[in-house]
């Protein structure tokens, strides 16, 4: 085992690989609550998302164990699940369609992880665009979780306006808010997953809450339940690439973030990068197949990280956990019926994707416009796809009127085209 992970060569042992290991399955065990809970009020059956998310999130973790051998943890991604939501009911699409969609991303996120294409896609986007995807994400996870709880509602005079404070679950959904901040400003280990439990003993003792069972046999996985074809009758290339661009930009920020943490960038490159990025092309394709959306490497990772997780032993023992949630489905089941347990996560994770905005030249408004033009109307579309579009013919734009095209790289301009003759001949409903 020793031998295998290099503990001693990164100074760690099993005793504290474990404990880490722990650490990162409690801050990210909300997951198996909260897609399916997302998941499936988009007509994807609440058993068959929750074992793929289980499916996709240990194969994903196991192959970052033992071919990376990072401590880095895989799962089903937060914003990509509400995306995938969002495409169903925007579209009037069958989920199963949606779901051809992200095993094509995953497909060609295999591929790019096998060729440098990928590092010159990554590195011709620019940072400005980047850092509004991830925020503009956030925005939309966010406002997810407020309209999930009633704290904010529709009004016909400004579109959304505040709920009612009298309704039970908004004032649950407010009382485990603020339980989950306070624990996490307390730097309490498993602040979020705490969060949800004391929200949920709350909502147990108010009558919102029932069991009707602790434990059960794991529900039967389905698999391949997609229709690939209907990407291409619906011409749906957009809804791909957003699923491609998401997932990439996030597991490599992702992997980035984590790895200067624990020291293992080496003169600003990341060892076994390949690897990495293919243990979450793996689970998302994966996933896929068994009925969830894209998966992506968890930045609730460095929780383990500070735990002193430092090789792939800490990965295999998130990936145990996650496969012993299984037998837990009626507890789960009950829980994922009460938004106020899980929506004070939305709102918190999309603070969390907000970081990237002080990174933003603000002050050069061919940075600035195309990030805020994004961030802008994710939220307000319900579309990460469209924010994406515009943020590709906004950028490459701007940037050759001021004279400053030669600083775009031709790929900017070729997704801008692309992105204008789909918003003009096959626009999102």
């Amino acid at each position: 085992m020793d031998k295998f992970f290099k503990m001693k060569q990164n100074k760690t042992n099993i005793r504290t690989e474990f404990v880490a290991g722990v650490t990162t399955f409690l801050t990210m065990v909300y997951i198996i609550v909260v897609n399916p809970a997302i998941l499936s009020a988009a007509g994807v059956p609440f058993d068959q998302v929750f074992m793929a998310t289980v499916i996709s999130a240990v194969i994903g973790t196991l192959c970052m164990a033992l071919f990376a051998n990072y401590p880095i943890a895989i799962a089903p991604g937060m914003g990509l699940n509400a995306y995938f939501a969002s495409v169903v009911a925007t579209q009037g699409l069958s989920y199963q369609i949606v779901f051809g969609t992200v095993f094509l991303a995953g497909i060609i996120f295999i591929l790019l992880s096998l060729t440098k294409l990928r590092e010159t896609l990554i590195g011709a986007i620019p940072p400005a665009l980047k850092f509004g995807i991830t925020s503009g994400i956030g925005l939309f996870i966010a406002f997810l979780g407020l309209r999930m709880s009633g704290i904010v509602v529709p009004n016909e005079a400004n579109i959304v306006g505040f709920g009612d404070l009298h309704e039970p679950m908004t004032l649950l959904t407010i009382a485990g808010l603020f339980i989950t901040l306070i624990l996490y400003v307390w730097n309490i280990r498993g602040a979020l997953f705490l969060g949800m439990l004391a929200t949920g003993i709350i909502s147990f003792f108010t009558g919102h809450l029932q069991f009707e069972g602790f434990m059960s046999a794991p529900p039967s996985p389905v698999f391949f339940d997609m229709d690939i074809g209907g990407v291409f009758s619906n011409s749906l290339y957009t809804v791909v690439f957003a699923f491609l661009l998401v997932t990439m930009f996030d597991t490599t920020g992702t992997l980035i973030g984590v790895a200067e943490q624990a020291g293992f960038m080496k003169n600003g490159n990341l060892p076994r990068a390949k690897s990495a990025l293919l243990a979450d092309a793996t689970a998302t394709t994966v996933g896929s197949m068994f009925g969830t959306s894209p998966s992506t490497a968890y930045v609730e990772s460095t929780s383990g990280v500070a735990a002193g997780g430092r090789t792939g032993f800490t990965s295999v023992v998130v990936a145990c956990l996650f496969a012993l949630s299984i037998f837990f489905t009626p507890i789960i089941g009950a829980i994922a019926d009460i938004p106020a347990i899980t929506a004070p996560v939305l709102i918190i994770v999309g603070c969390f994707m907000m970081h990237g905005l002080a990174r933003i030249d603000w002050k050069s408004f061919d940075e600035a416009f195309p990030a805020f033009a994004i961030i802008l109307t994710m939220p307000l579309t319900s579309s990460i796809a469209t924010g994406i579009s515009i943020g590709f013919i906004t950028y490459p734009l701007l940037k050759l009127v001021s004279g400053k095209g030669k600083d775009v790289h031709w790929i900017l301009y070729v997704f801008g085209v692309i992105f204008v003759l789909q918003m003009i001949f096959f626009p999102a409903h």
